[in-house]
Order: structure tokens, then C-alpha cells, then sequence
């Protein structure tokens, strides 16, 4: 089943009963319920939003990723739980016991598929792929060669109009904001994941940023960072350069953790 990612942009109180998330609106007088096992993800985007700790106990009982954003409505903070399998302690001796040449085949395999899937979303743009097809075969253990970046610096020059004259930069100018933002929204669903599979997020295979307490998410989402890139693509397709965030752009980048994706020629989600 697939769980359900909420978002909150306005004012609301948040509590719980009965196992189910329980929402008061106080703009609209409504009040809505949801079945906290069905939450996979869930966004708190306002500064008048109250949620009651039982409801963030329960919530990452049942594994449910929880992203707060700031004044700019970027998403800041995510809450993880500490217990996510059953056999987290061994899953954690594995993941510490593994060999330098086996995180660099890895990290191989991960910067492959990664290139891969930009070829792929080049080619359903009808933009010449063929550069990064070839790189793909290049690509050497550990990616000594940083066949990562040199993919990079053609995908990011192509995959845009040209009236953008994009350069992909964290603090550059639109669409760098809509690709941070659903970034953080696949990185937190790829976290989430991780905890689900008894891995410990921090320890990653190539990132090893002392200050990044998701190294390992950052590098399994790399493959998928496409699929944030399609979304954007189709909100600069039918916005032009008008790229400020509005709700329905954001209702877009929403649905990045419900995308189909194909593994061995089957549709996963």
C-alpha cells in the first residue's frame, strides 16, 4: 500500500485519538481525521501549526517521516524513528562491517543508474542523450574518474530551455528552488525507507560529511533525483520563467513519493 503524504499550509491543531490523526481547523471550523498507519509522510508548513506529542509519538511508531519548514516554507527539519526493524542492531554490525571496495562498487552502481536515468529523461525531452549514454560504460569503481560531475555538467546545460540559462546552484535562481524542494521531499521519503529497512541513515558509502546525519540517504536517492527533475520540467514547461513557488507547483512536488519508477523492467512504487 502506499502511503499517504499530508501537507499543512495553514493554521492547524493537530491531536490524536483512537489511532487516528485528528485535525482542527480553526480558519474553517473543520475538523478531519486521518488513520495515522496510513501517513508515510507529513509536512508542517505555517508557524500557527500545534501538534501534540502523543501524535508525534504515534507517528513515528508507525514510521511516518515528519518534515517541518521554515519562514521561506523550505523544509528544515525531519523526524525519523530511532526503532524501524526488527533486526536494526545486526543490519547496523553489517552496514559498519562493510569493505571499502564494497562501497565503492556501490557507489559505481549508484552513479551508473543515476546517469542513466538523466539519459533516460533527456530522451523524453527529445534532447540529445547519447553523451551521457556513453559516460555510463565509463563509470569506474568508486567513480575515481568523477563521471558523476562530467554527466553533470551536460545534463544541467541541455535539460532546461534556454532562456533559463540554468546553472544548478542551491541558492540560484528558479527553478533551483523547486528542484531544493523536492529534493528534500525525496530525500526525506528515501530516509524513511532506510529507518523502514533497518539501516542506519547517517552511515553512508559515499557521502561522509561529519555534519550530515543522512549520508546514506543522499547517496540512494542520487538514482532518483530525476524523477524530482521531471516534475520541474513539467512546472517550467507550463509556467515559462514565472518560477516562485505557488501552491499549485508545490501540490506537483507533493506527488514525487506516489511516482512510478521501473526496476528490471517492472513498475515499482
Amino acid at each position: 500500500m502506499i502511503k499517504r503524504t499530508l501537507y499543512f499550509g495553514n493554521p492547524a491543531y493537530l491531536k490524536t485519538k483512537n489511532e487516528q490523526l485528528i485535525v482542527e481547523l480553526p480558519e474553517t471550523s473543520e475538523v478531519k481525521t486521518a488513520a495515522i498507519e496510513d501517513i508515510g509522510l507529513l509536512i508542517l508548513d505555517h508557524a500557527q501549526i500545534t501538534i501534540t506529542q502523543p501524535v508525534l509519538g504515534k507517528l513515528l511508531e508507525n514510521n511516518t517521516a515528519v518534515i517541518t519548514c521554515n519562514h521561506t516554507h523550505h523544509p528544515v527539519g525531519l523526524f525519523l524513528n530511532l526503532d524501524g526493524h526488527t533486526l536494526q542492531s545486526q543490519r547496523f554490525k553489517h552496514q559498519l562491517a562493510a569493505s571499502v571496495p564494497l562501497q565503492k562498487q556501490l557507489w559505481q552502481q549508484t552513479v551508473m543508474a543515476k546517469i542513466t536515468n538523466q539519459a533516460n529523461l533527456l530522451a523524453q525531452k527529445r534532447i540529445a542523450n547519447k553523451a551521457l549514454i556513453n559516460l555510463v560504460s565509463k563509470v569506474k569503481s568508486g567513480d575515481s574518474d568523477n563521471c558523476e560531475a562530467q554527466a553533470a555538467a551536460y545534463y544541467w546545460k541541455h535539460i532546461f530551455p534556454e532562456f533559463l540559462n540554468f546553472k544548478r546552484f542551491r541558492e540560484g535562481e528558479p527553478p533551483n528552488n523547486l528542484l531544493n524542494y523536492g529534493y528534500a521531499i525525496l530525500r526525506a521519503v528515501v530516509a524513511r525507507s532506510l529507518v523502514g529497512s533497518g539501516l542506519l541513515p547517517t552511515l553512508g558509502i559515499h557521502h561522509r560529511n561529519q555534519y550530515n546525519a543522512y549520508c546514506l540517504a543522499d547517496d540512494v536517492m542520487e538514482p532518483y533525483r530525476p524523477y524530482v527533475d521531471k516534475v520541474v520540467c513539467d512546472i517550467v514547461r507550463n509556467n515559462g520563467n514565472f518560477l516562485e513557488m505557488t501552491p499549485s507547483m508545490k501540490q506537483q512536488l507533493l506527488s514525487i513519493p506516489a511516482m512510478d519508477v521501473m526496476m528490471n523492467d517492472e513498475k515499482a512504487r
